[in-house]
């Protein structure tokens, strides 16, 4: 089974698609690591082109208790993809259809077997447009600026403004714009607890693999 989880930056996509997982016993997938790997090479090697820079990275995910753990050609990268330039860097590569592509595929071939909890921005609309069960979650723009202050130790107002220029350069973009797919169960999570939507989410798949086996 594959839960695609999707939604823009702040909704809580990558703590509740991790205790979903957890909760399962799926594995998880987050692609918006993917792209901060790709944005982190960018950074470091600003005169290469970030799709050549994605044809060739290796990306490496961590499992059983290494899980969480993102290994960018074989350097841990997990701590240092979450830094603020980084995240700015991820929301521009993004755009780029090569980088798209190259991460799509992997993507695609990461979550082809098994049971998985893929979380990203266009899941269920591009990478597995055949998910089992859909979640767009969403938050207001306040209560998503508190959360990703919270995590960073910045400022809201500034992390509001930024998140705002994010938003509209990821629902712009011309290639996999930030959307809910059209079967997609819309989540808003202002003011639920963690453990409330992951129940949610989890209702969802037992749901799904009742009705598949009737």
């Amino acid at each position: 089974m594959l839960i695609a989880i999707d939604g823009p930056a702040g909704a809580g996509k990558s703590t509740v698609a991790r205790a979903v997982a957890r909760a399962l016993g799926f594995a998880h997938l987050d692609s918006g690591a993917m792209y901060r790997c790709v944005a982190l090479l960018s950074l470091d090697s600003p005169g290469t082109a970030p799709g050549t820079l994605a044809q060739a990275a290796s990306i490496e995910f961590g499992f059983g208790g290494d899980k969480g753990r993102v290994v960018l050609d074989g350097r841990d990268v997990t701590a240092e993809i979450r830094a603020p330039e980084v995240s700015e860097a991820a929301s521009r590569v993004a755009a780029d259809p090569r980088v798209r592509e190259a991460m799509v595929a992997r993507q695609r071939e990461l979550v082809a077997v098994g049971d998985w909890v893929a979380e990203g921005r266009d899941v269920g609309t591009v990478v597995a447009p055949d998910a089992e069960v859909k979640v767009f979650l969403t938050a207001s723009p306040q209560e998503r600026a508190r959360r990703r202050a919270g995590e960073l130790g910045a400022d809201p107002d500034t992390v509001l403004a930024e998140q705002t220029l994010r938003d509209e350069r990821d629902i712009g973009r011309e290639h996999s714009p930030l959307a809910p797919a059209s079967d997609a169960v819309m989540l808003d999570t202002t003011g639920l607890t963690v453990d409330e939507v992951v129940g949610h989410i989890a209702a969802l798949a037992a749901g799904h693999h009742t009705s598949s086996r009737a």
